[in-house]
C-alpha cells in the first residue's frame, strides 16, 4: 500500500479533501484562496484543517494578533470583513476562522450582507485567509445519502460562497477508511496494530474518529508500557481493544445512561466516579463524558421516535457514523423504551447542555456539575402548567 509523506494510506478516499486542502496551504502562496468554506461537522477532519492552517500560515509567536475566532452569533459579517481588510501591524498574515454562518442563511434575504461578502472577495487582502465553518451541516460518507434538507444548505452555500472560496468537505469518515487509518498510523509510528483489532476498535464506535483518534493514542500507550514486560512489543491485539475501549470505557457509559433511565440515583452517581476514577483525565475528562452522554440521548430520541423494537431495525434508524458498539444495541433500545416520550428525551438533552456551558465557564468543581446533573437526570420531570398535556404534545406531533 503507498503511503504519504505522513506515513498515511494515499488512496484514504474520506480524507481526500482535506488533503488536497493541506497540500494547497502548504504549497506556493500564489496557489491560496483568499477563502475556504469547511462544509461538514466531522470534528476529526475539521481538527485536521485547523492544524494545517496553524502550522502553516500562522506561526506560534504571532497567534495573539494573527488568528481570529469570529462567532456570527456575536460579531456582524461586516466587522469580520472589515477585520480581514484591515492589514495587522503585528503579524505577516491573518487567518480568520468564522462560526455560525448559517446566520447568513436565516430569515430574510441578506442581501447587504452578501453584497459586501462580493465586495470584499473582488478585492481580498492578500494577507488574510477567511475560512467560514459551516458546521450545521452533515455530510455522510456517500453523498447520495445527503438528508434533503442539508442538501439545500450545501448547495446554497456553494452557489453563494463558492465563487470566491474554496470547499473543503468533512463528510463522515467511511468505516474502511478509518479502519485503514489506525493500521497506517500504528504503522508509521512503529507499532503493529492487528486488522481484526483495528476493525473492532472502528465497529464499537461506530467510526466516530474522533473518538477512534482517543482510544487509539490510549492504545499505543497502553503498549508501549506493557511491551516492557512481555513478549508482544508494540503490538495491539483484538484483546487489547476489547480490554481498554469496550469494557473499561464504552461499558460503562451504557450503564450510567441505564442507571439513569430506571431514575437509580444512587447508582448513578456510583457509575459516574467510576467513570471519573477510570478517566485518565479524571475531571478534566468531564467534557468527554458530556459528550458520550448527549451522543447516547440523541440514539434513543431516534429509537424511540422510530419505534425500533430490535437490534436488526437498529441500523436502518441509526446512519454510519452515528451507531453505537453492536454489543450496546439491545441495551440502548431496552433503556429508550423507559423514557415515556419524546419530550422527556429531549429534557435529558437540554439538561446535558446546560452542564456543558458551566463546565465551559470554569466552575469551581467538574464533579459537582456532573453529580449534580446526574441527579437532574434522574428525578421525573414535573409536568408545568405552561405546557401542554401530554395528550395535546401527541396530537401535534
Amino acid at each position: 500500500m503507498a503511503t504519504s509523506s505522513r506515513g498515511l494510506p494515499q488512496q484514504l478516499r474520506s480524507f481526500a479533501s482535506v488533503d488536497r486542502f493541506t497540500s494547497e496551504i502548504g504549497g506556493p502562496a500564489a496557489s491560496l484562496r483568499p477563502g475556504y468554506i469547511l462544509l461538514g461537522d466531522e470534528i476529526f477532519l475539521y481538527d485536521r484543517c485547523r492544524r494545517a492552517v496553524l502550522a502553516t500560515l500562522v506561526p506560534e509567536g504571532f497567534r495573539d494578533f494573527a488568528l481570529h475566532d469570529i462567532d456570527l452569533n456575536e460579531t456582524s459579517i461586516f466587522d469580520a470583513l472589515d477585520r480581514a481588510q484591515t492589514p495587522s501591524l503585528m503579524a505577516p498574515f491573518q487567518v480568520l476562522f468564522i462560526r455560525n454562518i448559517k446566520n447568513l442563511y436565516g430569515r430574510g434575504s441578506k442581501k447587504e450582507e452578501f453584497a459586501a461578502i462580493e465586495a470584499y472577495f473582488r478585492s481580498p487582502n492578500p494577507q488574510a485567509m477567511l475560512l467560514f465553518i459551516a458546521d450545521h451541516l452533515r455530510i455522510p460518507t456517500d453523498l447520495r445519502k445527503m438528508d434533503y434538507q442539508d442538501k439545500e444548505r450545501f448547495e446554497r452555500i456553494r452557489e453563494t460562497l463558492g465563487d470566491w472560496c474554496g470547499t473543503v468537505e468533512l463528510a463522515r469518515v467511511d468505516e474502511n477508511d478509518a479502519t485503514r487509518w489506525v493500521t497506517a498510523s500504528a504503522e508509521a509510528r512503529g507499532v503493529r496494530f492487528d486488522p481484526d483489532a483495528a476493525r473492532e476498535l472502528v465497529d464499537s464506535l461506530g467510526a466516530d474518529m474522533m473518538l477512534i483518534s482517543s482510544e487509539f493514542e490510549k492504545l499505543l500507550l497502553y503498549v508501549g508500557v506493557r511491551g516492557t514486560e512481555e513478549l508482544a512489543k508494540n503490538r495491539v491485539t483484538l484483546g487489547d481493544v476489547e480490554t481498554m475501549v469496550l469494557a473499561a470505557k464504552q461499558r460503562s457509559l451504557y450503564e450510567l445512561t441505564d442507571a439513569i433511565s430506571q431514575r437509580d440515583r444512587a447508582r448513578a452517581l456510583a457509575l459516574l466516579h467510576g467513570l471519573l476514577n477510570a478517566s485518565d483525565g479524571g475531571e478534566d475528562a468531564a467534557i468527554g463524558h458530556l459528550y458520550m452522554l448527549a451522543r447516547t440521548f440523541r440514539q434513543m430520541l431516534i429509537i424511540l421516535e422510530k419505534n425500533v423494537r430490535d437490534s436488526r431495525a437498529i441500523w436502518q434508524a441509526l446512519w454510519q457514523g452515528f451507531r453505537m458498539p453492536p454489543f450496546a444495541a439491545d441495551d440502548l433500545i431496552r433503556q429508550a423504551r423507559r423514557y415515556k416520550s419524546r419530550r422527556d428525551l429531549t429534557r435529558a438533552i437540554r439538561l446535558v447542555a446546560r452542564a456543558d456551558i458551566e463546565l465551559r465557564s470554569s466552575p469551581v468543581s467538574k464533579v459537582l456539575v456532573l453529580e449534580r446533573l446526574v441527579l437532574d437526570l434522574c428525578t421525573e420531570p414535573k409536568p408545568s402548567p405552561f405546557e401542554p398535556s401530554s395528550v395535546q404534545f401527541a396530537m401535534e406531533l
